[in-house]
């Protein structure tokens, strides 16, 4: 998958954890769903032990209230491209 690609997903996909933010009542209702889900959207985007290990803090930085501000899919995306150069050439 092209690296652009996973980061327009990842925009969506923390655009998701913010809008059950805002909406109050239902919001925190949604995370049991939301969290299990963006932990394996996680694994599927970033493989190996990196993607396990984000799934984690993916799943708990949804789990937990008044947490879904973090951009988790954002953040990897900068780590695994910008801030670690030397898996950036790596598929995955």
């Amino acid at each position: 998958m092209n690296k652009y690609t996973k980061l327009a997903l990842g925009l969506l996909f923390d655009s998701f954890g913010f809008v059950s933010f805002f909406i109050p009542g239902i919001g925190e209702f949604s995370d049991v769903i939301w969290a299990p889900l963006s932990a394996y959207l996680m694994t599927r985007l970033y493989k190996g032990k990196q993607g396990k290990v984000a799934a984690v803090v993916a799943f708990v930085e949804e789990a937990l209230p008044f947490m879904d501000v973090i951009p988790t899919f954002s953040l990897m995306w900068l780590y695994t491209y910008v801030l670690n150069p030397e898996k950036k050439l790596t598929k995955a």
